[in-house]
């Protein structure tokens, strides 16, 4: 989850996570004139890494690999009890997810339309795309497109255009790779773009999807083949041919997703601001909001290795669902406020990243059946 800063439109959440990122994007001048010195300048040491604000958090094999701001990498090798820096980061900006395929393969997206891939389960990383490249991939795309005449095609060759003009502002928000070699990344004003090599060449996806005025995208997911995109103003994407093509997902909620997953029966969960949560048990044509206690802002999902569905809100509140996410219920004990992701640890225990770092909570905390506070 993230806060934009631009010219055109100013899209914020209540998160203290979301809004640190706003500050650092606009304290660099949000346009092209400053963020090419942080796309060159590699990440620093710093003595606090650990305490930082951490954007999202991945396992890679029994390693667990965080990024947050400036473009902060770091590593724990005992399941999240101690953590230390990347040997090697090239960019200073801020990086908002990462995920890994292997204990060795990863990917890590950002500010800048920064994305950057790991071989050695996140010590080094290198460059593959930027928001320059990306811009020229997605105007080229357009320019294909608008050859034809059709109408909607010029008018995307014309916001295709905007980005290129604007320079490498606009940040990556959600990656998914579903292996080695297929990956997608999503971002401010519906940038979208898909490799099938692994990121050594990507396309552009924006002609495809069905995204009406650019809406910002924040999350992008797969399992078994179908693509699940999440966004603002009820932005819900869907492809079930593998990124081929796209369709457009009507739901109750005109408000933010922060996110949306597949669950047990093959349902669909989606989650966002205020607390709203929506389960769909037709693959999208009808959708019920599960009621929580509390309307706080839904930042973070994850399927537990037991299946259970976990959701995080901003409070700091950490809610357990049963594996077809039916309802939910939170679990006992405290964090820090500002969530942003959860991963669970190769020790069973979950691992919490957030606006003062990243915290541990014991897997004996997990097991425990809560009792319901939540209904559809």
């Amino acid at each position: 989850m993230q806060a934009i800063l631009s010219g055109r439109r100013l899209v914020a959440t209540l998160s203290c996570a979301a809004l640190a990122v706003a500050t650092a994007f606009a304290a660099s001048g949000g346009g092209s004139r400053a963020v090419p010195d942080l796309l060159a300048q590699p990440a620093q040491a710093n003595v606090r890494a650990a305490a930082s604000l951490q954007l999202s958090v991945s396992r890679a094999g029994k390693r667990l690999v965080s990024v947050g701001e400036r473009g902060l990498v770091l590593l724990s090798d005992d399941d999240g009890r101690s953590w230390r820096q990347a040997r090697q980061v090239p960019v200073s900006v801020a990086l908002t997810q990462v995920r890994f395929v292997s204990e060795t393969l990863g990917w890590a997206v950002g500010h800048s339309g920064v994305v950057m891939h790991s071989a050695d389960g996140g010590e080094t990383w290198q460059v593959q795309l930027d928001g320059m490249k990306a811009a020229a991939l997605i105007a080229d795309a357009a320019k294909a497109g608008a050859a034809s005449g059709d109408p909607a095609a010029l008018k995307h060759l014309r916001e295709a255009e905007g980005l290129v003009q604007d320079g490498p502002d606009k940040p990556f928000l959600g990656l998914h790779f579903a292996d080695a070699s297929r990956g997608w990344v999503v971002g401010a004003y519906g940038m979208a773009l898909a490799t099938q090599d692994g990121g050594k060449h990507w396309e552009s996806l924006m002609g495809r999807i069905p995204n009406p005025g650019g809406k910002h995208l924040y999350a992008v997911g797969e399992a078994g083949g179908r693509l699940l995109l999440a966004g603002e103003q009820g932005t819900l994407i869907r492809s079930t041919d593998g990124g081929a093509s796209f369709q457009r997902l009507t739901t109750p909620y005109t408000g933010t997703f922060f996110g949306a997953l597949e669950v047990a029966d093959g349902g669909l969960l989606a989650y966002g601001l205020r607390g709203n949560v929506w389960r769909s048990t037709d693959q999208g044509a009808n959708w019920a909001r599960i009621e929580l206690a509390q309307p706080v802002t839904l930042s973070a999902a994850l399927t537990l290795a037991d299946g259970a569905v976990l959701l995080a809100d901003e409070s700091g509140r950490l809610l357990r669902g049963d594996a077809s996410a039916s309802g939910f219920a939170p679990l006992a004990g405290a964090l820090p406020t500002g969530l942003t992701s959860l991963a669970q640890a190769a020790d069973g225990a979950l691992i919490v990243s957030g606006a003062r770092g990243l915290s541990r909570i014991e897997a004996s905390l997990l097991a425990a059946t809560p009792t319901a506070e939540s209904k559809k």
